[in-house]
């Protein structure tokens, strides 16, 4: 019985354009922060808001992320232990 393994993985530009378009984003929201008519506060409550965003949408994304290397190691163990089985067995 043949296995065939898949791992995603993503083209080098693909990852350039996620990482230039978070750098856009990132730099765009700090212009028009700075841009924003408003006092210190109002834009530090802003910047504040804004990082705690963006680290949160990494923590998530890399919590998703561990999610799913853990299930498909836990399918590949399961399935190996299937295939052990029923070639001791068949």
């Amino acid at each position: 019985m043949n296995s065939y393994i898949y791992e995603n993985q993503n083209s080098k530009s693909f990852y350039s354009m996620a990482w230039i378009a978070f750098a856009l984003s990132f730099v765009g929201m700090g212009v028009g922060i700075w841009y924003l008519e408003g006092d210190v506060a109002i834009k530090g409550f802003l910047v504040m808001s804004y990082l705690f965003s963006v680290t949160a949408c990494f923590t998530v994304a890399k919590v998703v992320r561990d999610k799913h290397e853990s299930e498909k190691f836990l399918n590949k163990m399961e399935k190996s232990k299937t295939e052990k089985f029923l070639a001791d067995n068949v």
